[in-house]
């Protein structure tokens, strides 16, 4: 275990380095040429329909420029229009807003290494969860829907009434298990099924020794009534694995098997076909503006969860989800490490806050022992609705 500790110990210094006091900035100063972070969703979506900007985007470039009183404007996606526009009150909100990027700033020397630090303000990097995410009986809400893993897309029918759907665990990486679930909830109960979508799994041929399998079964949950910190789940497979299911998938021609030199088996691919008792204990977090996050700890099928997951985190104009995943521990698989980076603002039109792309990564040991890119592949993330 210890080839583990470095690479954990990088990623709680890129955490901490961001919470640091000493990138605090001087909000005192009077700035009349700026963009706005997109920090305040509700503020962004009032500007644009002032404007008759249809579809709102409420991670809009927004850049306003008050230097000459008789020609004050705001730019948004890159078309301007005069600041009078904008009612009076609205007005007074984006002078006095508090989240600006000062596009006066002197650029110096050491401005390539500084400058996106140098705008973070340390006051706004953590703050606390909302109303909604701290709700043990509304927290499966999220209008967010990944191609691989992290929440699940929940659409509330009546509030507290919903359904959820996702494709792969919540713990899991890119094609490294065939599990996809829907899910029924009310009140802080939640109760559905999984199946199984093999073409999840057969896009690699190689490094395939640590997947997930599993046959198709059902799974009830609850959150604890006294808010969104402690989940207890239980998940059972109906359906045993056939002896010909049990060749495909643990077949060495598709690297599901790694045998030692003295042909026993080295690594193997895990077939889910038990009763688990699940849980999980988390925090949801707002970290840099994030409108939906947490950090945890879980026990999933017998194996340790240790991670992080956040979605339209802004930072210096960007807009961007992160999802960080260490299980450290399984009776039947190597400890592998989980990653997703996707960035939002990269398209147009409506897609321009609804979409967001990136890459996603396995690390683990590889088939020859070593460690390192189990897989990678790119992920996809969709906003169905609005932020939380």
């Amino acid at each position: 275990m210890k080839f583990l500790h470095p690479f954990i110990i990088f990623i709680l210094i890129v955490v901490s380095s961001a919470l640091t006091p000493l990138i605090a900035q001087d909000e005192e100063e009077q700035i009349n040429y700026f963009q706005m972070e997109p920090l305040d969703d509700s503020l962004f979506i009032f500007i644009q329909q002032a404007l008759f900007i249809e579809p709102p985007d409420p991670k809009a470039e927004i850049i306003v420029d008050v230097r000459d009183a008789n020609n004050q404007t705001i730019s948004i996606k890159g078309a301007l229009y005069p600041f009078l526009a904008l009612p009076g009150d609205l007005r007074a909100r984006i002078v006095t807003y508090p989240f600006k990027i000062n596009l006066e700033e002197d650029i110096h020397y050491g401005s390539v290494f500084s400058r996106v630090i140098e705008k973070i303000k340390i006051n706004k990097v953590l703050d606390p969860p909302t109303k909604q995410q701290i709700s043990s009986t509304l927290w499966y809400i999220n209008p967010f829907f990944e191609l691989f893993g992290a929440e699940r897309l929940g659409i509330p029918l009546k509030k507290d009434l919903g359904l959820s759907f996702g494709i792969l665990t919540r713990y899991e990486g890119p094609l490294n298990t065939n599990f996809l679930e829907a899910n029924f909830h009310i009140l802080g109960v939640y109760g559905g099924a999984y199946s199984n979508v093999d073409a999840l799994i057969t896009s690699f041929t190689d490094n395939n020794h640590n997947n997930l399998i599993f046959t198709s079964g059902y799974q009830i949950g609850y959150v604890f009534p006294f808010g969104n910190f402690f989940e207890i789940s239980f998940l059972s497979s109906i359906d045993a694995f056939t002896e010909s299911q049990k060749a495909q998938y643990l077949n060495p021609g598709k690297g599901t098997v790694v045998f030692n030199e003295d042909g026993s088996i080295k690594y193997q691919a895990w077939l889910v076909d038990d009763s688990f008792l699940n849980w999980e204990f988390r925090y949801p977090v707002k970290l840099l503006g994030a409108t939906k996050g947490r950090v945890y700890a879980a026990k999933y099928l017998n194996e340790w969860h240790f991670g992080m997951d956040f979605r339209e985190m802004s930072l210096a104009g960007s807009t961007f989800d992160f999802l960080f995943d260490a299980m450290t521990s399984s009776e039947y698989r190597q400890p592998q490490y989980v990653m997703t980076l996707t960035i939002q603002k990269i398209a147009e039109s409506w897609a321009f806050s609804a979409f967001s792309i990136g890459p996603s990564l396995i690390l683990s040991r590889l088939s020859d022992g070593s460690f390192g890119v189990y897989k990678i592949f790119v992920n996809m993330r969709f906003k169905m609705g609005a932020s939380l």
